[in-house]
């Protein structure tokens, strides 16, 4: 999703101050957590195109249903819960089982200004990390992005995944212990 995709929305005029106010809150926190949620939605498509797809797809989504913003108690988990249902509902679309694997899929280049070395290593980390996430199962890979990229706390995530709190911290523990023993085991000269 482009910078200008989002930020070119227009809050129509004839709304109550209100609304407008609440419109111009989600653009903005909606472009405060789209990197994020674009990296998040990659680690579970596994293919950029199709985060950047499902990302626009869950601001469009959000964007419908404007009026309930004011019912929402937190904006950032919200976006996040759409996002992650976009995915799924992508996910589910037969034609798009044909999709290339996450294990395939080209990692994200990394940011501007950052020497030549230091994007490869960085590259580098990003695909060991995602083969990584492989081995995770569904929810365990789920609450780890949501918790490293979505920056979310322990009772959004639960609140999001609509689980307990202690399913939550069971499920994060679960998929750090397995992520050090896999990344422990990559990095072992043979």
């Amino acid at each position: 999703m482009s910078e200008s995709a989002v930020s070119t929305v227009k809050v129509r005029q004839g709304k109550s101050v209100g609304s407008d106010v609440a419109a111009e809150d989600f653009v903005r926190a909606f472009n405060e957590v789209r990197a994020e949620l674009v990296s998040t939605l990659f680690f579970v498509l596994g293919n950029q195109e199709d985060a950047h797809d499902v990302a626009q797809d869950a601001f469009l989504k959000c964007w419908r249903t404007k009026s309930t913003f004011g019912e929402i108690r937190n904006l950032r988990a919200w976006i996040f819960r759409v996002g992650l249902n976009a995915a799924k509902d992508l996910q589910r679309n037969a034609w798009r089982r044909k999709a290339k694997p996450l294990g395939q899929a080209d990692a994200p280049e990394p940011a501007g200004g950052i020497e030549p070395l230091d994007a490869l290593a960085d590259k580098e980390t990003v695909e060991r990390l995602r083969k990584a996430l492989l081995e995770l199962r569904p929810e365990e890979k789920a609450v780890f992005l949501l918790r490293q990229n979505g920056d979310l706390t322990y009772e959004e995530i639960a609140d999001l995944r609509r689980l307990p709190v202690g399913t939550v911290k069971t499920q994060m523990r679960a998929a750090l212990q397995k992520l050090r023993h896999i990344l422990k085991v990559e990095t072992v000269p043979r």
